[in-house]
């Protein structure tokens, strides 16, 4: 069954609303606007929550409702209800009219479709029983604490959720998606004396749970978690002073997505709010260095076949070779700046309107190997993972708190560092200034 088919299912036939007396009221409550969209979501989500030995919790939610959007010029009107109905839908049709009082636009061209799938469309929450579920999480803790006599404690969780979505315009045109969404964590303390460290790991993606229950699939992720914490437990306290620093492959580019990508939307270059905003086809980074936001990923965790405005995902270069050359856009930053929506129109839930968000931002292999760029380096630091952060995007600085890092000298890997803290003290986006604290 196509996703369409399923969201039809799901919205009109199990709530009894009229798809085609539907579509009128879209219509009708969108006529003389510049665009706008009927946004129909439904969710199913659950969590489980293993700690210290036993279930701490465990959770199931359902929710379902729906946005209603127009758009007059640069002003937004939104309605939005958890009630499934064609009178719901009236009352919001007659609420975001308000938005074009006096006004008289013409509704801009809807995306085009495509029949391409990122994902499944299975539901990954009946396929595995409650209790295979919580005898994964107790064979994650059992297998932590065999591995070594040093672990204290262990906290392992499971979690999943199905979102199907549907998009009707005032056109007539729909869309539909299905999002399964699964994630497997593992954290673990080890204890040394009256030391303490902790180590995390995780994965997961737009698929169903069965790999994550084969045994080396989890089992890898408690090893890493170990690692970590006990490379932790033998770290020394992380110098303070300006350096060079290395970012490994992985969990790092948290501070790409932070301090770069969430600068390079194009809410906040409309509003010249980012400290990119003016600066397309300027030099922003060192020559080498490629961004890309990539939607397209299969399975990917950040991946959607279609944003929340319906316009297919997409590969996005953002920088390349180090010239600003594109921004992240939704469909309405994207009329307002004369550029082309680029499938990043994301929304939170059905309660909210849709704004340019990142998918899969990642930045390029360069020219030089992982290990010629530490044989470069005199005195620096390797972070390996990181923890909390924080980004200013109008200035472009950031600090970041490093989980795993180590000391660099004369090019070689040192010892572990605790409570490496990464500060940005430059407002130059081609010439960060980073330093420990």
């Amino acid at each position: 069954m196509s996703d369409l088919a399923q969201t039809d299912r799901l919205f009109f036939d199990m709530t009894g609303m009229d798809r085609g007396r539907v579509e009128r009221l879209v219509g009708e409550a969108l006529q003389a606007a510049d665009d706008g969209e009927l946004f129909l979501e439904y969710c199913q989500s659950e969590s489980l929550a293993f700690d210290d030995g036993r279930l701490k919790s465990a959770a199931f939610d359902t929710t379902q409702g729906f946005g209603l959007r127009a758009i007059a010029g640069e002003a937004t009107g939104y309605a939005h209800a958890s009630e499934l109905s064609e009178d719901a839908i009236r009352r919001a049709g007659a609420t975001v009219q308000a938005v074009r009082t006096g006004y008289r636009g013409t509704m801009d061209v809807g995306p085009v479709g495509t029949n391409r799938s990122l994902y499944t469309d299975a539901n990954p929450l009946p396929g595995v029983p409650f209790e295979t579920k919580l005898k994964l999480l107790a064979e994650i803790d059992a297998y932590a604490r065999a591995k070594d006599p040093r672990v204290r404690q262990v906290m392992a969780s499971l979690s999943g959720e199905w979102r199907a979505l549907e998009i009707l315009r005032a056109d007539g045109s729909r869309v539909g998606d299905i999002r399964p969404l699964v994630r497997l964590n593992v954290t673990v303390m080890v204890a040394d004396g009256d030391r303490m460290e902790t180590g995390s790991s995780g994965t997961g993606g737009r698929t169903d749970y069965t790999q994550y229950f084969a045994p080396e699939r989890w089992q890898g992720e408690v090893d890493e978690a170990l690692r970590q914490a006990l490379v932790n437990l033998g770290s020394v306290p992380a110098p303070a002073g300006e350096m060079t620093v290395v970012l490994g492959p992985g969990w790092p580019g948290v501070l790409l997505h932070e301090a770069i990508g969430h600068g390079l939307e194009g809410d906040f270059n409309r509003k010249k709010t980012s400290a990119f905003a003016g600066l397309m086809g300027q030099r922003v980074a060192a020559p080498g260095v490629t961004v890309v936001d990539d939607g397209t990923m299969p399975d990917r965790r950040g991946s959607i076949t279609v944003d929340d405005e319906g316009t297919p995902s997409s590969r996005t270069v953002l920088i390349e070779d180090g010239i600003l050359v594109g921004y992240l856009q939704d469909r309405l930053n994207a009329r307002l700046m004369g550029m082309k929506p680029t499938g990043n129109g994301r929304r939170q839930s059905f309660g909210h309107a849709p704004m340019p968000r990142m998918t899969n931002t990642v930045m390029l292999s360069g020219q030089h190997s992982p290990d010629e760029i530490l044989r470069s380096v005199k005195k620096g630091l390797y972070a390996v993972n990181f923890g909390g952060g924080q980004v200013d995007i109008t200035s472009g600085k950031f600090v970041f708190s490093a989980s795993e890092a180590y000391l660099v000298e004369d090019g070689k890997i040192g010892p572990a560092v605790k409570g490496a803290t990464l500060r940005c003290r430059s407002a130059s986006a081609s010439r960060p200034c980073c330093s420990t604290a």
